[in-house]
């Protein structure tokens, strides 16, 4: 039997999307002008963005209610008088090492724990190619990075792995090189980055698996409305689904076809996800999520499908726990490299609470549908791992404590009281 957990019902509305929040404040601070966003992700990741920003000499308001950015054009950075400090966030190391490659000037970033143990030889090795003068300090591929800035050069990479970071930090850069730069992948990684560059004024093609941008383009201030993250959106997806007689609606939330594969994954395990309100702001579509609760049975995952839901494996993990059959993840080795290594996270954590579950490689073998019981859970400070066992909470048979939860903040920070008002429970 599962735990007594009454339906879950109610509206939410979404924070924003946590790329797009990121290169919103990246692109309004090189373009010319001011660029108002709203419905920004007030989470530590992106205002770790913010402050990197501000460092660099962009003049940044932040009313809670609305970012304004007072954009100084493309070459008006200006050297920062301490080192840039990224906190937890992956996306502001890469992505501003890009942007800072071509600078004039020298600069230094560094991050937590979790970020000087994230490879950063992914980028290193791209932009050294177009001339960039990066290095790791500590000399093991990881922050703190010591970058001289230079005169770079477009190239033609092919990455060998789909990696919206990696795409974005060289197609940045390649706003200040000598010549057009393009990026092949081998599956096709979040687009945030295309779409956003696009917006504000930039000259980009996307053609099969490449992206290519000229370089030297006028930005231009916009406005930006964040949409709902889909990945933030995954755990009360997950919920909906899996706790008995649930309905749920969620509010505007992004539906980029690079980034749902949750929705695809959901639906291929029997799940019940309709789309209303579809919509596109700035590029990106949107949607409101009507979630009802359904018996979920075990599928395979991977291929193309994973650069699409990368961030979602955690929970869908979950999913499978408690879904009937066999779930296969392949594919996901990324897994290893996130804030913790997820795949030995999820199943270290999944086992205790009596799930049967193997890692491989490159993702897990879950069998699922039998009950599960509750424990003490170490999240390892990651975000998603924190958030995915608050969700199996709600189903296993007795109560479930997760060491450090408070990393939700990184990227939900309302996420237990989101959870506690559709829940009626302040278990959390």
């Amino acid at each position: 039997m599962l735990k007594n957990t009454a339906p879950l019902k109610g509206e939410i509305t979404i924070p924003g999307d946590k790329s797009i929040s990121h290169r919103a404040v990246m692109l309004g601070s090189l373009a010319k002008g001011t660029t108002e966003i709203t419905h920004f992700l007030q989470g530590e990741d992106c205002l770790s963005t913010i402050s990197c920003f501000r460092k660099l000499g962009i003049s940044i308001e932040n009313t809670n209610e609305r970012i304004l950015i007072h954009g100084k054009g493309l070459h008006g950075l200006s050297a920062p008088s301490e080192i840039l400090d990224c906190g937890n966030s992956g996306t502001t190391t890469r992505l501003l090492s890009g942007i800072l490659c071509g600078q004039p000037f020298s600069s230094t970033l560094t991050g937590d724990d979790s970020i000087q143990r994230r490879p950063m030889k992914r980028i290193i090795d791209p932009l050294s190619q177009m001339g960039a003068d990066i290095r790791s300090l500590k000399q093991n591929f990881c922050a703190p990075l010591s970058i001289e800035g230079k005169k770079l050069t477009g190239i033609q990479y092919n990455s060998p792995i789909a990696s919206a970071q990696v795409k974005s930090a060289i197609l940045l850069a390649g706003l200040y090189a000598d010549g057009g730069t393009s990026v092949t992948e081998p599956y096709v990684s979040r687009n945030h980055s295309e779409i956003m560059l696009a917006h504000f004024g930039a000259h980009v093609t996307c053609t099969e698996h490449t992206a290519a941008v000229s370089p030297e383009p006028l930005l231009e201030g916009r406005s930006i409305k964040v949409p709902g993250d889909i990945s933030s959106a995954a755990y009360f997806i997950a919920a909906g689904l899996l706790v008995p007689g649930s309905e749920l609606l969620l509010k505007h939330v992004g539906i980029n076809p690079t980034r749902d594969g949750i929705l695809k994954v959901a639906r291929a395990m029997g799940g019940d996800i309709q789309l209303i309100n579809e919509n596109a702001e700035n590029g990106e579509p949107t949607a409101d999520l009507l979630i009802r609760s359904a018996s979920l049975k075990g599928t395979t995952i991977g291929g193309e499908l994973i650069p699409t839901l990368i961030d979602e494996i955690p929970i869908i993990a979950v999913m499978a726990a408690f879904a009937e059959g066999t779930t296969i993840i392949k594919d996901a080795a990324e897994l290893k490299v996130k804030e913790s290594d997820r795949i030995q996270v999820m199943t270290d954590n999944l086992r205790l609470l009596g799930c049967e579950i193997e890692p491989t490689e490159d993702g897990m073998i879950i069998h699922g549908g039998k009950p599960l019981h509750g424990g003490t859970v170490d999240s390892h400070k990651d975000h998603r791992i924190a958030m995915s066992f608050a969700i199996a909470s709600l189903l296993t048979e007795g109560p479930v404590t997760i060491r450090d939860k408070e990393c939700v903040q990184i990227s939900f920070p309302e996420f237990y009281e989101v959870l506690e008002k559709i829940s009626g429970s302040s278990a959390f």
